[in-house]
């Protein structure tokens, strides 16, 4: 009994530990303290302990570079890069262990679209430091690891392929005056987003759209040009020499809370009496999120005849924020403005990553239940045998509550993500005069007419822009 409750204890405390970390990082960020946020995480090393390595080494980089310490937050995304090449090895004991368990005894991997996004954010510090080729490395990057995740789909539909990651290539490609390798990019952006359409419901970016014709244009290539135009007529663009002539601001705009995980448990009674303890247990119904898991371990302990699934349930947390629009305002108080675009979706990733994997995961997750079973049965048997007849019951009875139970108490999903990351990354682009701006971004709220802001979500800079230069600006807002 008392290793089923340390079981309990040692798993409850492991999620809660969780779940007040990154609420305490929600809290700091929506608190405008960026800093207070990474020294939560920093803090928090041991807690996420070796099998979640690389989700530290992430959610540090990602509070890095929101707290403007981009050079720390690319040593940490390099570190996180190099532990995803090497995690594609794994140990046969490992995977012994968590058949035994459950996945959380695993290194966790991350999820594809997770890898990509650690080139974007690098990509993101290179750019911000005014490290051009830094940044252009980044976007080799980001296209080999797609073109390897495609490469490994072998014609079946999933994640592979990145609509704004593939933009965010060629706008850095352009800033460096790669026009060729931008309007590949950018190209290939848009076919990315059109691949993604069934599932992500993001149609390519106007601007994208219209980085295309520029690019095309700029290249002499008049059939791309003609067949961008007739494809949307009233697209509107600024010539490439012209862009040439200004310089140019970009706002990547990091919206909401990434997606969490949830447990969702199955019980699944192997008797009629079984069926009938699980119904009174907890209904038709699946189980989604806490409780009362001693309850649980102790009751279907003793009956001996239900065994336990538990698979992860995603929980979206949708932003509020509808766009954004950044004014540039020069020294003669003249006006520059201009309305952000959703260019990425990062729950409609989550939610189409664990689609993708779910039908493994049940596979999984009956097969470890059932070698739980047959484990805990050839206990009580080995066990009752031992102590002769009259005892039999009882002992029994006891190593059936003790071995089922624990295996009831040790059936967890595995609820890691990277959770510093956004709801959505929207995207402006604005050209003006070289000069010095004032620049001020003010977001729109989903649920109030266009122009009205959400409170404590505005920003301002001093900005100094001269011919040619490209500027990004990143913003998080939380809400």
């Amino acid at each position: 009994m008392t290793v089923l409750l340390l079981s309990l204890v040692i798993v409850s405390f492991t999620s809660c530990a969780s779940a007040n970390r990154y609420g305490l990082i929600e809290q700091s960020l929506l608190a405008g303290d960026p800093n207070r946020a990474l020294s939560i995480v920093e803090q928090a090393e041991s807690d996420y302990g070796s099998k979640s390595r690389l989700l530290y080494l992430m959610d540090r980089g990602m509070t890095l570079h929101l707290a403007g310490h981009y050079a720390e937050s690319n040593k940490a995304l390099e570190q996180a890069d190099e532990l995803i090449e090497g995690l594609y090895t794994k140990t046969i004991r490992s995977e012994a262990l968590a058949f035994l368990t459950n996945d959380n005894a695993l290194p966790y991997e991350g999820d594809p679209y997770e890898h990509v996004m650690v080139n974007v954010v690098k990509a993101l510090n290179y750019a911000l430091q005014n490290d051009r080729e830094g940044a252009l490395v980044e976007a080799r990057r980001i296209d080999h690891r797609l073109n390897v995740l495609n490469d490994r789909l072998k014609g079946k539909k999933g994640y592979g392929n990145d609509g704004f990651a593939r933009y965010l290539s060629g706008m850095l490609y352009e800033a460096a005056g790669d026009l060729n390798n931008a309007f590949v990019a950018y190209r290939n952006a848009c076919e990315a987003y059109e691949s993604m359409d069934g599932w992500s419901e993001m149609a390519c970016p106007a601007s994208l759209r219209a980085d295309l014709l520029s690019s095309a244009e700029a290249l002499g290539l008049a059939n791309e040009v003609n067949r961008y135009r007739s494809t949307d007529p009233a697209i509107e663009w600024l010539s490439m020499s012209a862009r040439q002539q200004l310089a140019q601001v970009i706002l990547i705009s990091y919206n909401g809370r990434a997606p969490w995980k949830e447990d969702l448990f199955l019980d699944l009674p192997i008797s009629l009496e079984a069926l009938q303890l699980v119904l009174l247990n907890r209904g038709f119904s699946p189980s989604v999120g806490g409780r009362d898991r001693v309850m649980d371990s102790v009751l279907y302990g003793l009956s001996g005849r239900v065994v336990r699934v538990a698979l992860p349930h995603l929980v979206s947390q949708k932003t509020r924020v509808l766009s954004e629009t950044l004014t540039l305002m020069d020294e003669q108080g003249r006006s520059y403005v201009v309305r952000s675009e959703r260019a990425h979706d990062l729950t409609a990733l989550a939610e189409k990553s664990l689609a993708d994997r779910w039908p493994a995961m049940m596979v999984k997750a009956v097969a470890r239940a059932a070698a739980k079973f047959s484990m805990a049965e050839g206990a009580v048997i080995g066990a009752q045998q031992a102590v002769g007849k009259d005892a039999a019951p009882w002992v029994g009875l006891l190593v059936s509550l003790l071995t089922k139970g624990l295996a009831v108490a040790t059936e967890e999903a595995d609820k890691r993500s990277w959770r510093t990351l956004p709801d959505e990354i929207h995207v402006a682009r604005l050209w003006v005069p070289p000069g010095r701006y004032r620049a001020i971004i003010h977001p729109t709220d989903r649920s109030f007419a266009i122009g009205q802001g959400l409170s404590g979500g505005s920003g301002e800079s001093s900005l100094d822009l001269s011919k040619g230069q490209t500027r990004f600006l990143v913003r998080r807002v939380l809400q």
